[in-house]
């Protein structure tokens, strides 16, 4: 799947071919990637395989996940001209897009860590990009939610506006999806967070409640259905983040974490 990517990626670049290679002949030529903000750096994965297919050779000053600072070195690609070149681009756009998820990720999981509550990602990802979008995060720091529609079952307020008997559907699905898929539903009160528990839910999702509400849910839980997960979600930001943490809930979900991402600055500077 990452190869898929990178070489599609490349060839949309590329297109019928470089026409700087029309006009030179390659020679030896090398090149330093270099920050010119401070970040995360998340890619690496995704750059090797594409140094492989090309065949760059890349020494890497830094691994996914380390943090960077104005001025560092992040990698030096060696090769000739012609295919560092034609390479530059998509290694960069591959680079940026992925450390500037991770840069910001990395701030709300600062925030979070000291009160072991996880920060998850959501399913609010660019099209075709949620594989590469969702490995971004973790680079950063976060917890993938679900990848899509086939690996939990989640019942959102949509969702339950088309069931009758939320008792005889939660039956029903233990029967039909498989025996080690989860159940969340989402819960706008605390009402509901106590009906969807009762209910069998594995994980309930506390949507757009205050940090009081959810403590009021928290509490409710550790009584009474202490094996049920319970997940903040819903207009988190940076701000907020740290009041949802205090409560004592179990994880944290933000689609700020990919669609809220400014990019960084990196380039790619030739020797």
């Amino acid at each position: 799947m990452i190869r898929k990517f990178v070489l599609e990626t490349l060839a949309e670049d590329v297109g019928r071919g470089d026409l700087y290679a029309l006009v030179f002949e390659a020679q030896a030529a090398s090149a330093n990637i270099m920050a010119k903000s401070d970040g995360v750096l998340a890619g690496v994965k995704y750059c090797d395989v594409l140094a492989k297919e090309e065949g760059l050779s890349v020494t890497w000053f830094k691994n996914d996940g380390d943090t960077f600072a104005k001025g560092d070195q992040i990698a030096l690609v060696e090769s000739d001209s012609h295919t560092l070149l034609k390479c530059e681009r998509t290694l960069l756009n591959m680079l940026l897009h992925a450390s500037s998820i991770a840069t910001l990720t990395r701030r709300f999981a600062d925030i979070v860590k000291p009160y072991g509550t996880r920060l998850l990602d959501t399913r609010k990802t660019r099209p075709m990009l949620r594989v590469f979008e969702k490995y971004a995060t973790r680079c950063g720091g976060a917890v993938n939610h679900r990848m899509g529609l086939d690996d939990c079952l989640m019942l959102k307020d949509t969702h339950l506006k088309t069931i009758d008997d939320l008792d005889a559907f939660m039956a029903e699905a233990r029967l039909k999806i498989p025996f080690t898929s989860k159940i969340e539903i989402e819960a706008e009160t605390f009402a509901q967070a106590k009906m969807f528990m009762a209910a069998g839910a594995d994980i309930v999702m506390c949507d757009n409640m205050t940090p009081e509400q959810l403590a009021e849910v928290v509490g409710y839980k550790q009584a009474h259905y202490p094996g049920v997960l319970l997940e903040a979600s819903g207009n988190i930001s940076l701000e907020t983040i740290e009041a949802y943490a205090k409560t004592g809930v179990d994880a944290i979900s933000s689609g700020a974490l990919i669609h809220q991402a400014n990019w960084i600055d990196l380039s790619m500077k030739v020797n």
